[in-house]
């Protein structure tokens, strides 16, 4: 039986890959190996998503978290490569733009195995995102680029991805099959807005995460005085991210909003369909909000998924309190219809499908 490898280490990984997984169980003809790279170490970021989700255990998982960028990625790139030598896949699948993914990529490439990128083609053109760098760098290795947007193969066409020996597909986004498949059980699963006494359409959900906010204060100051000042319209209800907890304690900062340790993905269904809006500066969310029929105020200077800007679901606000505001009392009473398939359909039989193709090539 043919071998893959896929290297997995923040949630949104987590949440594509049971997709697939499930998809290459149900087919039997290839053996998938997991490796979690302990980017996200916390049990409420990681252990859950496998539980939940029933995705299957890692056969390794190596630990790795807490360290600079360059350390991070160089003992995840050491730790795979040992990986590789003893499992000998045929392929290794990265998802996204982590320091999972570029080090999953480089490794696998250095030992000529072939290297498939699900979410390829996304840019923000801002080269100061740690992301930014990583999925550059993962598009240019690997062989197989699964682009979830028309968009997304533009950039690569515009960065001469023509003249290169790999294969891009527009496969569709794979994350739409998540949401689409968990949807039918999650409110049996989650008991979440009872716990905290939500009403349907009568909360904000909001998540903010990204280093470009967490690390100037002056930014991350801004966007928690948006969120409490549209406490006062409607209530903010905020999974706080490790690193966000930690800046916000360090600067002793502290607000009128309901701040909850993060949660699994049933519960966070549950929070993105009964909400009323999404505030959030996560790439993932992005599309969940639009997934779920609900607006998105994204907390960024620009965003990968930007045609849900162009057809109305989302804006962009930066950091900007005042921003925030005027965008929350434009969107509460908006209509917009959101059947509009920008992201595909059956997204993960068709990833499979690619995979399986090229795999078989290898032979």
């Amino acid at each position: 039986m043919k071998k893959i490898i896929t290297i997995l280490g923040a949630r949104p990984q987590f949440v594509k890959a049971a997709v697939l997984s499930r998809i290459i169980a149900s087919h039997n003809e290839i053996e998938e190996i997991i490796i979690h790279t302990g980017q996200h170490f916390d049990a409420n970021m990681s252990d859950v998503f496998f539980t939940e989700m029933e995705i299957p255990k890692p056969k390794y998982n190596l630990d790795i978290n807490g360290l600079s960028h360059g350390a991070m990625t160089g003992q995840m790139l050491e730790k795979i490569e040992k990986v590789l030598i003893d499992e000998n896949p045929e392929a290794v699948v990265v998802y996204g733009d982590t320091n999972s993914t570029i080090a999953g990529a480089l490794a696998a490439k250095k030992m000529n195995i072939k290297v498939i990128h699900i979410e390829a083609g996304l840019r923000s053109y801002n080269m100061k995102m740690p992301e930014e760098i990583n999925r550059i760098l993962t598009d240019r290795i690997s062989d197989l680029l699964l682009c979830p947007t028309d968009t997304a193969i533009k950039n690569l066409q515009k960065e001469g991805f023509a003249n290169f020996d790999s294969k891009v597909v527009r496969s569709g986004d794979i994350m739409k099959d998540a949401v689409e498949f968990y949807s039918k059980t999650s409110a049996e699963k989650s008991s979440i807005l009872k716990d905290l006494g939500l009403i349907n359409n009568e909360f904000v959900l909001a998540t903010i995460h990204r280093q470009e906010n967490t690390d100037d204060i002056k930014k991350l100051r801004s966007i928690f005085e948006g969120l409490e000042q549209i406490n006062t319209y409607c209530k903010v209800v905020l999974p706080l991210h490790p690193r966000t907890k930690k800046i916000l304690e360090k600067y002793n900062l502290s607000y009128n909003i309901t701040t909850i340790e993060p949660v699994g993905y049933f519960d966070m269904l549950e929070l993105l369909k009964h909400c009323k809006m999404v505030i959030t500066d996560s790439g993932g969310l992005q599309k969940e909000a639009f997934f779920n029929k609900k607006h998105c105020i994204i907390a960024r200077d620009e965003t990968e998924w930007i045609e849900l800007v162009e057809n109305g679901f989302a804006k962009i606000i930066g950091s900007g309190t005042d921003k925030m505001i005027a965008v929350f009392q434009g969107f509460k009473d908006s209509n917009v219809d959101f059947s509009i398939n920008l992201y595909g359909d059956n997204v993960g039989e068709s990833v499979y499908t690619e995979i399986l193709n090229l795999i078989n090539q290898n032979k």
